[in-house]
């Protein structure tokens, strides 16, 4: 059996305000390219198809509409599970539809598939944590776990324990219900794991959401069955092996750049090749930048104005980084932004002594008037009433809690 594993699509996801989902259109149309090229049989998708639990209209519609074009009317079918972005229930609602498109939809970790006959393809067995999927007379069995939160695993770590003692008890927790699963495992059968986590070890991104508390919401690699001929995850955005075990354990990664700490490698999936008792053969496909994150560095603000000039029809989102002894003027960022667009951020560079000379003694400023410092400093713009508002209103809450003594 032929598996394509992608994952974290983070449909609707915005940088600083501009909308991917143009980009993100552009991946479906090649990920259909390689399913076809590549003669998929199955398609795995382990978690944040959305970048927030309430996705836009929009973001829906490029999910099912590109679903319905993944599987063909059930002949290629998906299994997709939900990352600690999706809402689960929002996830499975279309799920007494999708079983005939053969879509297969997993909110938690004890969600259970309905087993039956299909045009395609059947589901011989499903229970809660595992799928057994027939296609072409072949036999696939895959443990899944959704995005496994202590909650969803009603299962509550003591604050009293150390962090070492939490990360292992949560860690141990997700290994024994592997292991009891894994007893569905066979010979005659596929034997796979596809779970949305962070195993220990894995080298994460600024845009991932962190998902560990002190420690606590790791997993270490040891956990994962051996009879296990390959692990599909989702949740770190860099496409990687996992260290730690010789198990054929993988991160698919984010398709596209979602932060400008993920502009040093390529964004891929895998295809993954399957037969009963034998070792996973694994091929990464690298996909095309759509549109690349790129960081601009410049000396001066006559560099920056220069450069922005003569890149104006470059299709790339741009952080600017501009060394400067000065505040920069209104008129110079109008200019930046008129010569260059898809500008997502200007940053004065400053010189750390002439820096130091003009800041004044935040003692004698108010609240208020150092969060709208820090603002302009930050975004070379004021910020409006309302954001002072609302942030004046954060910190007064705050406060209150503190008076009542609110952990």
């Amino acid at each position: 059996m032929r598996i394509l594993h992608t994952s974290d699509w983070h449909l609707g996801k915005h940088l600083e305000g501009y909308s991917r989902l143009e980009e993100q259109e552009k991946f479906i149309e090649e990920l259909i390219e390689i399913i076809d090229r590549e003669s998929v049989d199955l398609v795995i998708i382990a978690g944040d198809i959305y970048d927030n639990g309430n996705p836009s209209a929009k973001a829906e519609k490029l999910f099912y509409s590109s679903l319905k074009r993944i599987t063909k009317g059930g002949k290629i079918p998906a299994l997709i599970i939900a990352g600690n972005h999706d809402n689960p229930d929002r996830l499975v609602a279309a799920s007494p539809l999708a079983y005939e498109q053969g879509i297969i939809l997993l909110g938690t970790p004890n969600s259970k598939a309905v087993a039956g006959d299909y045009d395609y393809y059947r589901i011989v067995d499903a229970g809660e944590g595992y799928i057994e999927i027939e296609k072409n007379n072949e036999h696939l069995l895959a443990l899944t776990l959704p995005y496994p939160s202590e909650k969803r695993l009603n299962e509550m770590i003591s604050e009293s324990l150390e962090e070492e003692e939490q990360q292992k008890s949560y860690s141990q927790k997700i290994g024994s219900i592997l292991e009891n699963l894994s007893s569905k495992f066979r010979e005659d059968t596929i034997n796979i794991v596809v779970g949305h986590f962070y195993v220990a070890g894995g080298e994460v991104s600024d845009s991932e959401r962190p998902v560990q508390l002190g420690g606590s919401y790791v997993v270490e690699a040891d956990v994962f069955p051996q009879k296990a001929q390959y692990i599909a995850l989702g949740h770190l955005h860099r496409p990687q092996k996992v260290k730690g075990t010789d198990l054929e354990a993988y991160y698919s990664g984010s398709p596209i750049q979602y932060s400008k700490s993920e502009i040093s490698y390529a964004k891929s999936v895998y295809i993954v090749d399957l037969l009963p008792g034998q070792k996973a053969v694994v091929k990464e496909i690298l996909l095309k930048n759509y549109k690349p994150i790129e960081v601009w560095k410049c000396d001066s603000i006559e560099e920056a104005i220069m450069k922005c000039k003569e890149n104006s029809d470059k299709d790339v989102w741009v952080y600017l980084e501009i060394k400067t002894d000065r505040v920069l003027l209104q008129s110079e960022i109008k200019e930046m932004r008129r010569l260059k667009k898809d500008i997502v951020e200007i940053v004065p560079v400053f010189n750390d002594e002439e820096e130091e000379l003009e800041i004044e003694d935040i003692r004698e400023k108010t609240l208020e008037e150092l969060f709208v410092d820090f603002y302009y400093h930050q975004k070379q713009v004021k910020p409006t009433e309302e954001m002072i508002e609302l942030f004046l209103s954060i910190m007064n809450e705050g406060e209150e809690e503190d008076e009542a003594g609110t952990p």
